[in-house]
């Protein structure tokens, strides 16, 4: 009798385990299926608003463990923060690689994730033609991210090596704390031009559509942002509001991105 309550008590929790994991699978494979059923490689016709509506949805539901992460301990000591205390350890402090994860790749998305140590960063970059859901999953990311400004206005740089700059608005200055909505760019609002940096350890599940093709005009550029005042004096003014709302950007190439391969531990995705 002992024997077969002890058979009994492992059957439950076989199922226990099976139903666990089904439910983490359904977020993952949820996720994939309406992404395969919403995006094309070209992007067009693009998605409708409820299409993205339910994928932000659906992406607000996952937790670190539906991807296969656990959080990071909260006095993780990889970095000081990007509030450091004494330029001269900057080296040292942002030399910590970040984590990329291809969860899955097709020619109509992308998803990914980004697993970041304190104080790592991102530098700033664009998203060509591209519509980009963020998910917070645990930490703290400071985001700061332009739009251009339209029609474009563009003057010759001062500064060596750049032929031009670009103006930029701010489109977003702040620091998400998980648990938080996802963030939503488009092609052409909603902070296309961004960059992350760790104020904690944290990571991101990212979904791109379509996906950077450098023949098909998206790829990544790099750029550096300049104080409005920088490059205006004796243009007049060019800018509609506060100045501090506005800067210019030059292409550069990328500099301190440090960046290793992982291995998706997550549930896998029936395609």
């Amino acid at each position: 009798m002992k024997l077969l309550v002890q058979n009994k008590n492992m059957v439950f929790a076989s199922f226990q385990r099976y139903f666990s994991m089904k439910h983490q699978n359904s977020k993952v494979q949820d996720l994939y299926d309406h992404c395969k059923n919403t995006f094309s490689p070209s992007g067009i016709p693009s998605p409708s608003s409820q299409a993205l509506h339910k994928l932000s949805s659906i992406l607000d539901t996952i937790k670190p463990v539906d991807v296969g992460l656990k959080e990071e301990a909260a006095d993780d000591d990889r970095g000081l923060g990007f509030f450091g205390v004494n330029q001269l350890s900057r080296v040292a402090r942002w030399a910590k690689p970040i984590t990329y994860v291809d969860i899955h790749e097709s020619d109509s998305f992308t998803m990914c994730m980004f697993c970041f140590p304190t104080s790592s960063v991102i530098p700033l970059h664009d998203h060509p033609q591209m519509t980009v859901f963020s998910k917070l999953l645990y930490g703290s990311l400071h985001v700061k991210a332009y739009d251009w400004v339209e029609p474009p206005c563009i003057v010759k740089s001062k500064g060596p090596g750049h032929a031009q700059v670009r103006l930029a608005k701010l489109a977003v200055d702040k620091v998400l704390n998980a648990p938080c909505e996802t963030s939503v760019l488009y092609p052409n609002c909603g902070g296309n031009i961004h960059c992350f940096t760790a104020v904690t350890p944290c990571a991101m599940l990212d979904v791109l559509a379509p996906p950077y093709k450098e023949y098909e005009g998206r790829k990544c550029t790099y750029y550096h942002d300049y104080p409005y005042s920088t490059f205006s004096a004796g243009n007049g003014s060019l800018c509609d509001g506060d100045e501090d709302e506005y800067a210019w950007l030059a292409e550069v190439e990328p500099s301190n991105l440090y960046m290793n391969s992982g291995v998706y531990a997550g549930p896998a995705i029936k395609l």
